[in-house]
């Protein structure tokens, strides 16, 4: 297949390496970086999403197309231009020589249940975050296009961990750290290589207009998060700070249980890191050797 992959950053680089591995040509759109991509055997494109103009020379005859750029943070209005412009302007884009799938990463802070309660694809996505208010919108765009047949399917990524990579896990490592009330928010994870797995499955299986949590089997209360690296890494648990579903909503913070139920039903996809442990003992090898 020729692909292209708009965001080569922590998560498109690897996965557009996994797909040349696979036989596939891939292109690389970012906005700089160029050696990076051609290492890992990308052929890159130089253009930013956030301004239409940039793209308009490039190729455009793409098989399958992953939008997985990412903001690294940022205002509710860097959201909009990238998450929400950057998916209009690529569907401008490729409008007239559509892609058979394109696969947008977005994010399970769509989600605001705040209660520890089991969320699925069918629950509302009603955040209280601006920043989450505009994914939900870049959502909607794309579903719109999907009733189009334009072929868009949306994966609602949970938090990414990997080599370098793992909010919760670094703050642990530096010691800033804090354990939240009872320590019973939950957290939700997936690793870096189980995402280039199901970005690839979507590609190959996802079906047009599909909506699906890309997280792991396990959600896991932060008490028994930082409770079993306490362990693992012989260090102290973290401090106990006040915290409440008052005070997590002030600071857009959530607590649920993503379930990836159809995702394992629909494709059965292998996870290679089924559950935070699997994923972070290597993890927790390398911080100890350092």
């Amino acid at each position: 297949m020729r692909v292209l992959i708009a965001g080569c950053g922590y998560a498109g680089l690897p996965l557009g390496a996994e797909l040349v591995r696979q036989g596939h040509e891939v292109f690389g759109l970012r906005r700089g970086g160029a050696e990076a991509l051609r290492a890992a055997g990308l052929k890159p494109l130089r253009a930013d999403l956030t301004r239409p103009e940039t793209l308009t020379d490039l190729p455009k005859e793409f098989d399958w197309v992953v939008n997985c750029a990412a903001s690294g943070g940022g205002s509710a209005n860097d959201y909009r231009q990238l998450y929400l412009d950057g998916n209009r302007n690529l569907l401008s884009w490729l409008a007239d020589r559509p892609p058979r799938k394109f696969v947008y990463t977005s994010s399970t802070s769509v989600y605001a249940q705040n209660d520890g309660s089991v969320v699925t694809e069918q629950s509302p996505a009603q955040p209280e975050s601006p920043t989450a208010r505009v994914l939900v919108a870049a959502e909607e765009l794309l579903l719109a296009a999907a009733r189009n047949r334009f072929p868009c399917v949306i994966l609602r990524v949970a938090g990414i961990y990997g080599p370098g990579r793992g909010h919760a896990f670094q703050q642990f490592l530096r010691g800033e750290a804090r354990l939240e009330g009872d320590g019973s928010r939950y957290l939700n994870m997936i690793h870096r290589d189980d995402l280039t797995g199901v970005i690839i499955t979507a590609l190959e299986r996802g079906q047009p207009g599909g909506i699906y949590n890309v997280v792991d089997n396990e959600p896991v209360p932060q008490s028994a998060f930082f409770g079993w690296l306490a362990a693992k890494l012989k260090r102290p648990l973290p401090p106990t700070v006040v915290a409440s579903a008052e005070v997590w909503r002030k600071r857009s913070v959530t607590n649920k249980r993503v379930s990836n139920a159809k995702l394992r039903q629909e494709w059965g996809y292998p996870f290679l890191y089924p559950d935070f442990r699997t994923g972070y003992r290597a993890l927790c090898a390398e911080a100890t050797r350092a």
